[in-house]
Parts: C-alpha cells; structure tokens; sequence
C-alpha cells in the first residue's frame, strides 16, 4: 500500500489535566499558548483538514478551532486520564474516523508539549516514513546513559551489573543508544490498530538534536524551552 503526504492524519493530542504543570497545553510560553507552536508549525506543512486536535478540554478545543485545526469530537474523559495511552487515544480515534469512512492510511502524531521542534523536522521524517516500508518512524536523541557503559540493573543478590554485558571503560567506545523524544511519531493506522507501538517490527529511528527535544513534563523543562525560544528568537534577529 502505497501512502502520500496527502494520505497523513496529523494528530495533537492535549488532554486538559497535568499534575506537571497545570493547564500547560493553553499556558503561555514566551508569550504564546503552549499548543499553538505544534498547530502552527503543522499548518506551515499540511493542510488545515489534515490537522486534528484531540482534547477533553473545552477551552483548548475552540482555541485550536479558531487558529485553523479540526476537532472533529471532544475526547471522551475515559481517555483522559493519567493512565490513558497514546494507543488508547488513537484508536478511539481511528474506530471513530472508520464510522464515517475517513479512515487515514497513517497519522503523524505530534505531542504540544516539544515546542521546539522544527519544520524540517517533520519535512524529514515524513520523507523517511514515505520511502521507507516500516510500520513507524519516531523522533528520537542520543540518550547520555547507556546499558553497555553506566545504565545498570539488580541481580538476584542485589548487586547491580551492567544492562548489557560487555567491557566498555570509555564512553566514546559505546555503541550509541536513542530516547524517544516524544515529539514525533508516525505510524500506519494498520499498525497501531493491530499492536502496541513497542511491539511494531519495523521502526526507524529519525535523530534530533537535544535542544530540539525538550519535551514539557514539569518547571524546569518549561524553563529550558522557554530559554532556547528566547535565544532562538535573538539569533534570527
């Protein structure tokens, strides 16, 4: 099955609740509402029809209404708690979209809460999902802690050995290891709704730099994102 950029369902999903930081997705960081960066940043690429909002939250909905995304439903509160997944979420959406025969060969699921993604991030990974036969591309970042080097696990002794075995005294003898960054996923709508995205077969990895990963969980990631847009900002000036 062939898939085009015009075959792509671009999801921002915002729930209203966050222990974190209260209201992040509509807070204003450096003097815009936290959502807006992805809903702006995917419109500079897709069309508006193509651009979804999946919220529960009332107030965010008709904001992400009137800068140009669809809502076509309020996430039920079902979805909206701490423990709802991301699969959960998408799912939900797909059977929805099936109802009406709209079903999108894939989504590109863009999380708000990376602010400091770029435009050729998503140019770039969208063509590796196209020229590629995989089940996802996900954004990821070189991760400092590795099973080979310093991540270590308890034995049934309680002594703690290393992830993966192997003898490794300098970090730049490590095979590198990647984090999801969280800020881009895109996957087959066959896929997710077969499988947990931790059991896709096929996945490629499209690296981002670390500033570019921030992904909003509490204050000092807020901080951090809201040093780099302001630095950004006086570079291109």
């Amino acid at each position: 099955m062939r898939i085009e950029k015009k075959d792509i369902l671009v999801v921002i999903p915002a729930r209203s609740g966050s222990k974190g930081i209260p209201g992040k997705n509509v807070k204003k960081l450096n003097g815009k509402p936290l959502i807006l960066y992805t809903i702006e940043l995917a419109k500079k690429m897709f069309r508006n029809e193509q651009i979804v909002v999946n919220t529960d939250d009332l107030e965010l909905a008709a904001l992400a209404k009137k800068h140009g995304a669809s809502i076509p439903f309020i996430r039920p509160q079902e979805l909206a708690q701490d423990h709802s997944s991301s699969r959960d979420v998408i799912v939900h959406l797909l059977n929805t979209l099936k109802k009406s025969d709209s079903l999108p060969k894939a989504i590109m699921l863009l999380q708000p809460t990376s602010p400091l993604k770029e435009l050729k991030h998503l140019q770039e990974s969208l063509d590796l999902f196209l020229n590629h036969n995989c089940d996802m591309v996900v954004s990821v970042v070189e991760s400092k802690t590795n099973p080979y080097f310093n991540l270590f696990e308890e034995d049934e002794n309680g002594y703690l050995n290393k992830s993966k075995p192997g003898i490794i005294l300098r970090r730049q003898d490590m095979p590198p290891a990647y984090e999801f960054n969280g800020a881009i996923y895109i996957f087959k709508s066959d896929s997710i709704l077969k499988t947990e995205m931790s059991e896709f077969k096929k996945t490629k990895k499209y690296v981002m730099s670390k500033e570019s990963s921030v992904d909003i969980d509490d204050e000092l990631d807020w901080k951090m994102a809201e040093f780099l847009l302001t630095k950004n900002e006086e570079i291109k000036d």
